[in-house]
């Protein structure tokens, strides 16, 4: 990284010590890079200094080539190595012309940024050599100079005693420049820390998220995201199963392939399976042509099949010879066809369990369930509800082009009340309803919140209709064998989630399910 010598001529002690050298002895202070090449004569910019000799020479083509050669082959006289003392400036010799040259370096984290350095006048004791050089060259070069020695005087002298008060005001400038270039560096550096920390801890992809959950998540993906293993997502509707599967695709190994995906509960098992591996012509009524499979678009890179445990027995045949063999035969076909895909799989049930009732393939789970990641579900992370109701915010403003809005305090609070049951899913909805009815409202009030209706959780039903209990314990009794039928109706048996509903270990919920003889039901 080279310095940046527009922001450097800003810098007070920069414009201070240029007005006084100027003032006192009629020299210019100008900048070099790392090679040595003036800056400014890259810029087009070029700044004689006070004399009819460095005027007429500057103004000449080769006169000006000879010069830049003379300044790059003293600056390469201070040393490959940076100097121990940057504050130290060296008188380098004459120029092309015999007028001297004085220069420091300026380093940078043990790296040559560049110096900063001062020609076109002559200590005192150099004169005599110099007039000789100075005429030679003028006569050499044919510059349009009247009265040589005339031009020659209105070079500026200086004595050895203020040698070293340039000296020491270039030393001091350059170390003024040193430590502005550390401390801004030091800045940048904070600022980047800080980036990375905000998108590596709060982000993974398109995924936000700073809570205890999230950030066991995005450790997870960061250890298997270069990795080609199966995966198999679960997690609630709505919790982000198909932006994880993406994150995996588009930041790991096949990210320049496909990325396909499908809903297997959204097809019958004849359309499901025209759907994932093609058709040939007249397989069927109505297959007027060829259809290429979803696997073959998928070849090389990822397959996303969502809510894997929808799928038929005989589907799930079909999908665990393509992850044994690779290989799978469209409808109609008679030769097997050869794909390489990456398969990630999600659902919402608890696969485990339809394995133990009979309804999911053992085989084909253990293919599936390589590696498990499981996107938490909101209510188990609001903690990252600021965070994204600002990534949501902040995308509706970019998709919109209008200025980003922002919540009430009360509003945000009573996201906190909420149920969540759609997950993020039903919380990026209703910022978007918030954002449309708050109109041009900077602020989008709360009222708006109340308007769409309670979202607190629903009270439990009461047992046995409006009669009431016999006694404390068999009303507790009874709302108890309530909340867990209806858990169990709800979650179509899901253990493990209604325990995480109801508050209760796995283990307590499973004995109490034995004793109230909820098995049969």
């Amino acid at each position: 990284m080279s310095f940046d010598t527009s922001r450097l001529e800003e810098l007070h002690i920069v414009r201070k010590v240029r007005e006084t050298v100027r003032r006192w002895w009629g020299i210019e202070l100008s900048f070099t890079d790392a090679a040595g090449y003036v800056v400014d004569h890259g810029k087009g910019i070029i700044i004689p200094p006070n004399n009819k000799v460095c005027t007429a020479c500057l103004g000449d083509s080769e006169g000006l080539k000879r010069c830049n050669a003379s300044i790059e082959e003293a600056v390469e006289r201070l040393g490959k190595r940076p100097s121990e003392d940057q504050s130290v400036a060296q008188l380098l010799g004459p120029c092309h012309m015999g007028l001297d040259i004085i220069a420091a370096p300026m380093d940078l984290e043990g790296q040559r940024r560049g110096s900063l350095f001062a020609c076109g006048f002559l200590v005192e004791d150099h004169v005599g050599p110099a007039r000789s050089a100075a005429g030679v060259q003028m006569r050499s070069l044919r510059l349009p100079v009247l009265q040589p020695e005339s031009a020659f005087e209105t070079i500026g002298r200086i004595d050895r005693r203020d040698l070293g008060r340039l000296a020491d005001l270039i030393g001091a400038t350059v170390d003024e420049i040193a430590d502005y270039e550390a401390e801004l560096q030091k800045r940048e550096r904070s600022i980047e820390d800080l980036r990375r920390e905000l998108s590596g801890r709060y982000r993974f992809a398109d995924i936000v998220g700073k809570s205890a959950p999230m950030q066991r998540l995005f450790s997870l993906l960061e250890k298997v995201v270069e990795s080609d293993i199966t995966v198999l997502v679960t997690g609630e509707n709505g919790t982000g199963k198909e932006l994880i599967a993406r994150a995996l695709h588009f930041n790991g190994p096949r990210k320049d392939k496909p990325f396909v995906a499908t809903n297997c509960s959204a097809l019958n098992d004849n359309l499901l399976e025209s759907e994932l591996f093609g058709h040939v012509k007249g397989a069927f009524t109505g297959a007027a042509r060829d259809k290429v499979g979803l696997f073959s678009v998928a070849d090389g890179g990822t397959f996303f099949l969502d809510e894997v445990g929808d799928m038929s027995p005989a589907m799930q045949v079909k999908l665990l010879r393509v992850l044994q063999e690779g290989t799978f035969v469209p409808v109609g076909a008679t030769r097997p066809e050869s794909v390489d895909v990456r398969i990630i799989a999600a659902t919402n049930k608890e696969l485990r369990e339809m394995v133990g009732r009979g309804s999911f393939r053992e085989d084909l789970f253990y293919r599936l369930h390589v590696l498990n990641v499981e996107s938490p579900a909101l209510r188990e992370r609001l903690d990252d509800l600021p965070l994204l109701t600002e990534h949501f915010l902040g995308r509706l403003a970019k998709r919109t082009g209008r200025p980003q809005k922002r919540l009430h305090p009360q509003l945000l609070a009573s996201f906190y009340e909420s149920r969540w049951s759609g997950n993020v899913r039903e919380l990026e909805n209703e910022i978007e309803r918030l954002w449309v009815l708050s109109g041009d409202a900077e602020v989008i009030p709360p009222e708006l919140r109340h308007a769409h209706g309670p979202r607190s959780a629903s009270s439990p039903p009461r047992p046995n209709g409006n009669a009431a209990p016999r006694d404390l314990a068999t009303a507790v009794s009874d709302l108890e064998r309530e909340l867990i039928r209806s858990g169990l109706r709800e979650l179509q048996g899901n253990k493990t989630r209604l325990a995480e509903k109801l508050g209760v270990s796995r283990t307590t919920l499973i004995k109490k399910i034995k004793e109230y003889r909820l098995e049969e039901t």
